[in-house]
């Protein structure tokens, strides 16, 4: 008797082709603002872990769907308990942000931001860089939401 490999997919009950390519203004409408306002998913594509606790190598194994492309709900941690900087250290190295910002909006209605990030093994600032990126997604606070902003 053969060992038969279980398929994540077959375990998920998705119809054949099923392809999961979210554009950035689902993912904030549909998911993160969902998962932020306590809804639960009657299909869970997205796995949750704290995914500053690991290397990017190691974050394949850990998502419930994707070939090259993964997704995850994570906790933003802070650098300094009472600031607003994130602490982007993670496994062997740090995530740092790279490019700009991009304003994800929906219905005319400012939602989020989008931020890449580029992997660098080592300790900051004279880490090495990899070609691993990742892209942040979170929700703009309240205030800022319609487009007003604190000084």
């Amino acid at each position: 008797m053969g060992i038969q490999e279980t398929d994540p997919l077959a375990q998920l009950s998705l119809p054949p082709g099923f392809r999961f390519y979210p554009t950035d203004e689902e993912l904030m409408v549909q998911y993160l603002c969902r998962k932020a306002a306590g809804y639960d998913f009657s299909l869970q594509l997205i796995a949750e872990i704290d995914l500053y606790k690991f290397d990017p190598w190691v974050l394949p194994n850990k998502a419930l769907f994707g070939e090259k492309e993964w997704y995850f709900f994570s906790p933003r941690d802070r650098k300094y308990p009472n600031g607003s900087r994130p602490n982007r250290v993670a496994g062997s190295g740090y995530w740092k942000a790279t490019g700009t910002d991009k304003i994800i909006s929906t219905e005319g209605k400012r939602v989020g931001i989008k931020k890449a990030l580029v992997f660098y093994i080592g300790k900051a600032p004279k880490g090495t860089k990899t070609n691993w990126i990742m892209h942040e997604y979170r929700l703009l606070e309240p205030s800022r939401a319609n487009g007003s902003s604190k000084l």
